[in-house]
Order: structure tokens, then sequence, then C-alpha cells
């Protein structure tokens, strides 16, 4: 069933609203939220979103609870290609939870107030346009405890826990993990584009979860991978030397040794290799730098520590 959870007038006789489609089960249980669509140029959420909408409508029979399923938080966003909440300028995932005040601040509290009651929320985003991740699921290390293990069902390649520190309190899923909704962030892919290999991937791991949380009796239907487990100090980053031209020379998910060559960093001009982008550790490429175009301090990999 489609709902309109907020509406709102626009210029030129235009209308704001952000929908979910809600997907009962033939008996009682949890309730899952998947969201996505935060951010206008990350896309991957939309394969995910389509693979679930279609699935389930075809197997309520099998679902015990509801899913309620939000494509696109920002859709003006989505419709202009813009990573921020168009016309305001803003970050739309720095605004929760909300308020009266603005039409943002406002749209930010309406999907609040109806996630708020929900017991699982997964909240995927893309990378932006600059760089490819491999799929994995973000956690603040003061929530640690409580959602590793669901993360962990999710078929994907790795769980970075984060310090406290770097994780900014107005974040949806910051806003919705203090209120007892148990939100995972998941990140995979490139901006901009659809990696249909991960929405399936993912897709999967959703089924997973809730096979493993009482909320799906029927198959998962594929085999089940085992993430890495990231936590403090255990990535390190490659930035930039120089300015230019930035040419990968290894694949993301590839098993790296210290003294490697990820890339190098050229000229255009003059055709000279102004820079060699090394690996200072043993370990799995988990990002890869996409656009090519780099300046000094530019970050062009991150590597899981062995």
């Amino acid at each position: 069933m489609i709902k309109t959870i907020f509406s709102a007038g626009l210029p030129v006789d235009e209308k704001l609203h952000i929908q979910k489609n809600e997907i009962r089960g033939k008996a009682d249980g949890k309730r899952l939220c998947i969201v996505t669509g935060t951010h206008g140029d990350e896309l991957e959420g939309q394969y995910v979103c389509y693979l679930l909408t279609d699935f389930l409508q075809r197997n309520t029979d099998k679902i015990c609870g509801q899913v309620d399923v939000y494509p696109a938080l920002n859709p003006l966003g989505i419709d202009s290609i813009t990573r921020g909440f168009p016309g305001f300028d803003l970050d739309m995932n720095r605004i929760f939870p909300g308020s009266e005040q603005s039409l943002s601040d406002s749209a930010a509290a309406a999907i609040i107030e109806d996630i708020k009651t929900a017991d699982f929320a997964i909240d995927i985003h893309a990378s932006n346009i600059f760089l490819r991740e491999l799929p994995q699921a973000r956690i603040n290390v003061n929530n640690a405890e409580s959602l590793v293990k669901y993360a962990g069902m999710l078929n994907i390649d790795l769980i970075w826990v984060h310090p406290a520190a770097t994780v900014l309190e107005s974040t949806l899923a910051h806003s919705l993990n203090s209120l007892g909704v148990k939100t995972i962030v998941v990140e995979m892919g490139v901006g901009m584009r659809i990696t249909p290999e991960y929405g399936e991937r993912l897709f999967h791991g959703i089924l997973n979860l809730m096979k493993n949380v009482g909320m799906w009796t029927g198959e998962v239907g594929a085999e089940i991978r085992r993430p890495l487990l990231v936590e403090g100090d255990g990535v390190d980053f490659v930035n930039a030397e120089k300015s230019g031209v930035f040419l990968p020379e290894k694949q993301y998910g590839v098993k790296l040794h210290k003294g490697d060559v990820i890339g190098r960093i050229v000229s255009a001009l003059t055709g000279e290799v102004l820079s060699v982008a090394i690996a200072n550790e043993d370990g799995l490429l988990m990002t890869i730098r996409a656009y090519p175009i780099v300046y000094e301090g530019s970050l062009l990999a991150r590597i899981i520590k062995d």
C-alpha cells in the first residue's frame, strides 16, 4: 500500500511528496523499514527497493510483520541529480530529527515520526561520484554491541565500526538509534550509478535478516557471506601527493601487499608520472578513486589492514 508521509506545496503549482510502500504480512511480527534516497546522487538503493517491493508483494504470505520501503527521502534531490535538498543548499542527512522551522526540517521531522515505532531500519547509501566502495555497514562504536550481529546478516563484505567522535548526531541513523530503532547504515558502489551485483546481494541479505528475526518464513535464496569486522585504526588511508589525473591499477576488493602499486598520478600536459600511490600495509582494498581528476590530499584508496 502506497502512503504519503509528508506533502508540501512548492512554487509553480508543484508539490513535494515523500512516500513509502507499506507491505504487511499475513501474520503479526516486527516492523522493518528500508530507507534510501537521502542524497539525490546516491542511486544504489533504488535497485534494492525495486527488488524488495517486487518480491515481497508477491510473497506476503511468508512475511510475519511489516516491511516499509522508503525509496526517496529526498525526491527533489533525485529528480534534479542533486546530493542535497535543492533550493536550501543543505545536506538532508544533517538536519535530523528535524523541526517545524522550514520545509526541509518539517520533512525530516515527518520521516522520524513515521519510522520511530519500527524495530529495525536499513539506511542504504552509495558512495559519492568520486569513490567506489565495497558493500559495508558503518556503525557508531556506541551502538556496536546491539547492531554488529544484525549487520553480519546482510551479505556484505565488511562492518566498519567508527569512533564516536566521527559520528554526526544530526544523521537519520543516529536519530533513529537514539529512539531505540536498530538502524544500520549500508554504503556500497558509486554515486550516480547502480551496481546490480551489490543490490542483489543486499536484497538477499535483507531477507536473511528478516529470516533471523522471525519476519520471513521463506527461503533466503543465496549463500550469505560473512563480513570482516573492522574497528579502531584498522583502515589505512592513501591520499594524493600531487594534483593530476589518477590512473588506478588495482580493482577494489583485491588483496594487497605492502609496496603494491595502487595507481599513478600523471600529467596530461607534460606526459610525466607525477606520483605513484602505493600500499603502505598488507590488506584488502575496500575503496578506490573513481573520478580521475585529483588534487593534493584527495583520497585515492582505503585499505583494511591485515
